[in-house]
């Protein structure tokens, strides 16, 4: 968070690069990832790799096991827990974990460590699969688990645990030996972990989002909150975020625990930014509960923004509530299979789940134009209808000078949305926004040149291409 400036700036010169070319420039790589040198593509396949037919069974596998991790004592707090797993998603977050684990699984310096600690390691296997009420200190009941957890049917005991024998321990390989750079196309029982953890994460995020957004659909479903209540729903995502904590603290990184944990202050972040918007949005009611507990006067009466910093608020909004996750959950998959600081791997990683988070979200940001309810699974012009300028309202703003009042009273008089719904669909924002997104995602395919050809490079490729042809 501390290079905010220079990174805003740097997507805001994407941007206006974005509004004066057609098709996407070649585009030389970040200093960071000057060296080592690119590798060199192989023959190119004429068959791209699909990445959801590459990880199939360990989504699967993922999704299952998650559910039974989400078990709870409360029946209302059970199914709210689960309910957003049970519908169809995009899985985009794991499926980002996952393949970067099998693209780069074997280059870290530290690879022989993490993989011997993966097979010989039983006991820690067990942890990590154990449910995430420890039996032996009781926080709660989980009842898919009855075997590892206690009732509250009577009075809890003292047990006194058995006397264990000293476990045995293979000795590791040493940290100095020379390691060869060679990919194992494996997944560490670590790495499927995070991935439900960052599931675990972005699921929170949206049940707290459904509340703030009033949403009534959500994947094409009534929302949490149209079905549980918007308390409910609150304690929902909080449980969620308790739960993605306890896995958290079991993979055995103190580097990954500080990136996630990260994740969850950007969320935040990102909201109270959208919250503040254009620095016009109405004050609350003096009689409003939030106002005795805090003051809010510096969200809602700071100055108007210029455009361009409307832009920069729009891109960092972005980059906190949805690129954030992807890209240092992609991090944290590549630190978990031995990357050492210094090593170009995870600066890898961070670039390309960077880069195609915010593609990602600008591509959403259109489909709220040029898709139905019934494609999106959510309402249409949902944005427009909360106040919020996206990309195709703020380049639409550039062609028709009369958007820029309704973005500063954030579209709340009579007629507005309608108004800037015919100024949007009557100019070239849709498109520009649509360039833009596919700038993003030709920069994040241009850093998996730094990584050897393999069928997850080639599904990260593949991805690219995928996030910016979407229409649902």
């Amino acid at each position: 968070m501390g290079s905010w400036s220079s990174a805003v700036t740097a997507s805001m010169r994407v941007a206006s690069n974005a509004r004066r070319i057609t098709r996407p420039r070649s585009a030389r790589h970040h200093s960071v990832l000057a060296q080592p040198r690119p590798v060199p593509s192989q023959t190119p396949t004429s068959a791209k790799t699909d990445p959801y037919v590459l990880l199939a069974p360990h989504l699967e596998q993922m999704r299952t096991s998650l559910l039974t991790l989400l078990g709870s004592s409360h029946p209302s707090l059970n199914a709210i827990a689960q309910y957003y797993f049970l519908h169809p998603s995009k899985q985009l977050r794991p499926l980002l974990v996952l393949l970067f684990a099998r693209a780069t699984n074997g280059l870290g310096a530290e690879f022989s460590q993490v993989n011997w600690a993966a097979d010989n390691a039983r006991a820690h296997q067990q942890e990590l699969d154990a449910p995430l009420t420890r039996k032996d200190i009781l926080c709660d009941w989980n009842p898919s688990m009855p075997d590892h957890t206690a009732s509250f049917e009577s009075a809890f005991e003292l047990r006194i645990p058995p006397a264990q024998p000293p476990p045995y321990t293979p000795q590791p390989p040493p940290l100095h030996q020379t390691h060869s750079q060679a990919l194992t196309h494996t997944l560490l029982p670590t790495q499927l972990r995070l991935a439900q953890i960052v599931e675990m994460i972005h699921v929170a995020s949206l049940l707290h989002d459904d509340v703030l957004d009033k949403s009534p659909l959500r994947r094409g479903a009534p929302s949490a909150p149209a079905a549980f209540g918007n308390k409910l729903a609150v304690l929902g995502g909080d449980f969620l975020l308790g739960r993605a904590s306890a896995a958290l603290s079991r993979l055995g990184s103190h580097e990954v625990v500080e990136l996630i944990a990260s994740v969850i202050a950007n969320l935040v972040e990102g909201e109270i930014l959208q919250m503040k918007g254009s620095g016009t949005e109405a004050a609350p009611h003096p009689s409003s509960s939030a106002t005795s507990a805090i003051d809010l006067k510096d969200i809602h009466t700071s100055p108007s923004p210029l455009p361009s910093d409307k832009w920069a608020i729009y891109l960092k909004k972005t980059y906190l509530k949805t690129a954030s996750l992807m890209a240092k959950g992609a991090r944290a998959a590549v630190v978990l299979g031995g990357c050492r600081e210094g090593e170009v791997w995870k600066e890898v990683a961070y670039a390309y789940g960077r880069n195609l988070g915010i593609a990602f979200q600008l591509i959403d940001d259109t489909l709220d134009f040029s898709s139905s309810t019934a494609q999106l699974g959510k309402p249409g012009f949902a944005d427009l209808r909360l106040g919020l300028a996206t990309g195709p309202a703020l380049y639409a703003a550039e062609e028709f000078p009369e958007l820029e009042a309704m973005i500063e009273r954030r579209f709340g008089k009579d007629g507005d949305v309608e108004r800037a719904l015919t100024l949007i669909s009557s100019s070239n924002g849709v498109e520009r926004t649509r360039e833009l997104a596919r700038v993003h995602a030709e920069k994040a395919r241009e850093v998996l040149t730094l990584l050897p050809r393999s069928e997850a490079r080639d599904a990260l490729e593949a991805l690219t291409e995928g996030v910016v042809k979407r229409r649902w």
